[in-house]
């Protein structure tokens, strides 16, 4: 009897055991204090997180989202997010330019109260800088005054442009490491821009070094209806680079360099004239006109400000979109900013500052031109991989968009100009985007008036579109007459379904060869297939 007893306990013993494994079986409870819950999860088994992280709890394993990436909607982290929209505000914030230009033309150089930099503390760091540095960065009452207003006025600017810094600089170093440049120089571009790729001075100097546009066609920087390579960072920076080098071979003394770059290399000649033959810039500076008198002590003022801006306790926001955390890809077709973001996610905001070359927000596609989109190099593979689908939906778009876009149009080198009835020398700049003085100079004019017939030289700033007749004849001289095709519509037909019948025919070409204002269609229109 007590063995049957003992039996039947021992069977039960085993069915509680069985039952509470299958209990287990089907809820297993996992450690969940580390922050990020990464698991696998290897069977059918019901996971319970024990403590979960509440900013975690609803999101998904990272297992499943590799698994299955379609059924999962990402959500941004909210602080993470609000760094970045703040940060764009500063890349994007144009103030700062004339902010700057402001405070150089109207420096009154008087006595600035500032207790936190007594003098002989700043003569010392100025005496450190200069002996490792290549400029003459001597003490003087009116350097000093500017280092303190710039302290006691503009400690908010400041603090932007270090944080704007932080992408630029890297790319100016490369730059001018390449030419052999004092590093130093890269701070010239803040006083010459306040960083601002788009800045545009009141008498048409553009881009982060301001190059006037004579000046940046002699660089190769061109400019059409779509794009101004002086807003173009990197070829801009390679062009001043390129320029500043050859003002050193000039006048060997890098605070004559920096004179020159503003004022121009006849007004630094001059100077030296009129003070009897010194090559000191401040000895010669009364001499110069009086932008230039206050736009060396502006860099120096500019490069103490942030070689010692952990002492003076500037604090710049820092988030990290580094220039070498970007990365470039050659557009194939034309793409609009719009089409960009939509496809990668990348805010239009971003990628006009990333893309400050394009004017109207738009990639032409030229056959001899190299055109790029800079994005951040956590989007780069994305866009390469997916590049047919980004271009088919940017041609449907275009050709559903009943807006035309603007036709691709070089600006001259020069034009010659005939002066028409009514024409004034103020309206004749107005049009072509240049001063008056700047054409008197072109063509040696004493004074304001001209005659109808006359003609004048002028280097415009605007494009300027050739005439057809003038078209032509540079297209059959350079390529041959050729036979145009022509195509007569379908019922049904549409420009994209045309163009996928002609490989390397796109919409925008058909309505390029055609000038075509809007996308309808009619049976039997004849359209040309061809550029002929």
């Amino acid at each position: 009897m007590k063995k049957q007893v003992c039996l039947l306990l021992g069977l039960f013993a085993v069915f509680a055991v069985n039952a509470q494994q299958k209990e287990r079986s089907k809820k297993q409870v996992e450690k969940a204090n580390f922050r990020v819950q990464i698991f696998q999860k290897v069977d059918s088994t019901e996971i319970i997180l024990a403590d979960p992280d509440p900013e975690f709890q609803q999101k998904l394993p990272i297992s499943a989202i590799i698994r299955d990436s379609s059924k999962v909607s990402l959500s941004d982290l909210p602080k993470a997010a609000k760094i970045d929209s703040v940060w764009r505000v500063e890349l994007t914030s144009s103030d700062l330019f004339e902010t700057m230009q402001k405070s150089i033309a109207e420096q009154d150089y008087e006595q600035v109260v500032y207790d936190d930099l007594p003098t002989d503390t700043l003569k010392a760091r100025l005496a450190h800088l200069n002996a490792r540095t290549p400029f003459n960065i001597e003490y003087n009452p009116s350097l000093e005054s500017v280092i303190k207003m710039y302290l006691k006025r503009n400690k908010q600017a400041m603090e932007r442009l270090m944080a704007l810094s932080d992408y630029y600089f890297p790319l100016f170093e490369q730059e001018l490491d390449k030419y052999d440049i004092p590093l130093e120089i890269k701070y010239l571009a803040i006083v010459e821009s306040a960083l601002n790729p788009r800045a545009k001075s009141r008498v048409g100097a553009t881009g982060l070094w301001q190059f006037m546009f004579t000046t940046g066609k002699m660089h190769d920087l061109n400019v059409s209806s779509y794009v101004d390579e002086r807003m173009d960072p990197l070829k801009a920076t390679e062009a001043a680079a390129q320029y500043l080098s050859r003002l050193y071979k000039v006048f060997g003394d890098w605070d004559l360099v920096l004179a020159s770059y503003n004022s121009g290399p006849g007004n630094v000649s001059k100077a030296i004239r009129r003070s009897g033959g010194s090559t000191n810039y401040w000895e010669i500076r009364r001499y110069l006109p009086r932008e230039t008198a206050g736009y060396v002590p502006a860099f120096l003022a500019t490069l103490y400000i942030f070689e010692y801006a952990e002492e003076h306790n500037f604090q710049p926001k820092r988030p990290e979109i580094p220039y070498f955390q970007t990365d470039t890809i050659r557009v194939k077709e034309m793409l609009t900013f719009d089409h960009i973001s939509k496809v990668s996610g990348v805010d239009k905001e971003l990628l006009q500052f990333l893309n400050p070359s394009y004017k109207l927000d738009i990639i032409p596609f030229v056959e001899d031109k190299n055109y790029v989109v800079r994005l951040p190099r956590t989007k780069t593979g994305a866009f390469v991989n997916n590049e047919a689908a980004i271009y088919k939906y940017a041609e449907q778009d275009i050709a559903n968009n009943e807006k035309r876009l603007p036709k691709y149009v070089e600006t001259e080198d020069r034009i010659r100009y005939r002066v028409r009835s009514g024409d004034y020398l103020g309206r004749i700049a107005e049009k072509h985007g240049v001063g008056v003085s700047s054409i008197k100079r072109w063509n040696n004019l004493r004074g304001n008036n001209i005659r109808v017939g006359q003609y004048l030289t002028i280097y415009p700033r605007k494009p300027v579109t050739q005439t057809a007749s003038a078209s032509a004849t540079k297209s059959s001289k350079s390529t041959g007459k050729k036979d145009t095709k022509v195509y007569i519509v379908q019922q049904g037909d549409s420009l994209w379904s045309i163009s996928k019948k002609f490989p390397g025919v796109t919409v925008q070409n058909l309505r390029t060869w055609n000038d075509m204002s809007s996308t309808r269609l009619k049976p039997g229109m004849k359209i040309k297939v061809s550029k002929g």
